[in-house]
């Protein structure tokens, strides 16, 4: 056998398999270890903070003192600690249990998921909805209308999520009427805050008639759980509870994750108030930072980028803003493109004027300890 060649006594044919079961592993050690390595040297290595305590503006980190304020999460609305939609998943476990252990069609669907499917449709003023594991999973299951069908289909973002930039949505619906297309937008970044009545861009640019078919997710303002959606025609709706297969082969939302979600679609159809209160605080954020030396991108959305081009710069930038009690994050390749390296801030409606002064002062000192700033 040919591994017994390369060793003095005999192998069977076990121990020859086993033989070359390592040295596959080693060569893949070897490989990955390169790799990670590779990633370290550039200065693009993502470490993974250990938050102590529930979502919110003010939260605790392993290893740091006392509160720290939180200014990367998309929490938009601060509804991931709201007491009423705490309450709600609380609520709906106690009912329904901790999931449906099965798929939606076979025995997964409860009355919470219907109703919240309704509840979605009747936000984005849609004909109906249906629900996801996640928004990953809604993208996907909306690739079987394009693949089946000879139909025109442009899709884009609504909002997006790395330059806080909101898609020029009436041209590209002009575009699409021209060419007789359908248009589909992700608005993972818009829905809940987005629009006079946090709609989404669709609502913020006045083209919700044009739009035809709306994806988004629960885990961002609306409870900041997990789960996406799909909102749209109903016999497009239809076809995915058919033939989608993220939805097909995915277990059911947990009720918990139903009941937050619901309570905070309810929150938002009942006032405006927590969306209206995101547009003042992010033009403060964004105007004290520029009147401060810092070039941020994006057009008034509450992501707010603060450019700074070098991975290592956002790197140790973002820890020494951690020990200034601020929770930041840097940005960098292969999640923007390289050159483009940057610390993303994210406005929360929760915010206090306070908390974004506090956030504007921090980041003032370190930019000129690091020569961000003149």
């Amino acid at each position: 056998m040919w591994c017994s060649r390369l060793l003095s006594y005999p192998l069977s044919q076990g121990q020859c398999s086993s033989y070359r079961a390592r040295t596959a592993l080693a060569q893949l050690n070897h490989v990955l270890e390169a790799e990670l390595e590779s990633i370290r040297g550039a200065g693009t290595w993502k470490s993974e903070r250990v938050i102590t305590s529930k979502q919110g503006p003010r939260i605790h980190v392993e290893g740091s003192r006392g509160e720290i304020l939180n200014f990367c999460a998309n929490n938009y609305l601060g509804l991931s600690s709201h007491p009423e939609v705490i309450r709600s998943g609380l609520e709906a476990l106690e009912k329904f249990g901790a999931g449906l252990s099965s798929v939606r069609f076979i025995c997964g669907t409860q009355n919470i998921h219907k109703n919240l499917e309704e509840k979605i449709s009747r936000f984005h003023q849609r004909e109906d909805a249906i629900l996801y594991a996640s928004c990953f999973d809604a993208n996907a299951a909306c690739h079987t209308l394009s693949q089946k069908h000879r139909l025109r289909l442009v899709a884009t973002d609504g909002a997006f999520s790395m330059d806080g930039d909101v898609a020029p949505l009436k041209e590209i619906c002009s575009l699409a009427q021209k060419y007789q297309a359908l248009v589909f937008i992700d608005e993972c970044h818009a829905t809940g805050f987005l629009g006079p009545n946090g709609r989404g861009t669709d609502e913020l640019l006045g083209v919700m008639d044009q739009v035809d078919i709306v994806n988004s997710t629960l885990g961002k303002a609306l409870g900041g759980a997990a789960g996406g959606y799909t909102t749209g025609p109903k016999a497009l709706i239809d076809l995915l509870r058919q033939r989608s297969r993220p939805y097909l082969f995915s277990n059911s939302l947990p009720p918990a994750v139903v009941g937050c979600a619901s309570k905070a679609l309810d929150l938002l159809m009942e006032s405006n108030a927590i969306t209206q209160s995101m547009v003042a605080k992010t033009k403060r954020f964004r105007s004290k930072m520029a009147a401060a030396g810092f070039s941020i991108s994006g057009n008034d959305h509450p992501i707010c980028p603060v450019m700074l081009g070098e991975a290592r710069l956002a790197s140790v930038m973002a820890d020494d803003m951690l020990e200034r009690g601020i929770y930041v994050i840097g940005f960098s390749y292969p999640v923007v493109p390289k050159g483009k390296a940057r610390i993303r801030v994210q406005i929360s409606a929760v915010h206090s004027e306070d908390d974004i002064d506090r956030c504007v002062e921090a980041f003032t000192e370190v930019g000129r300890k690091h020569g961000a700033l003149p």
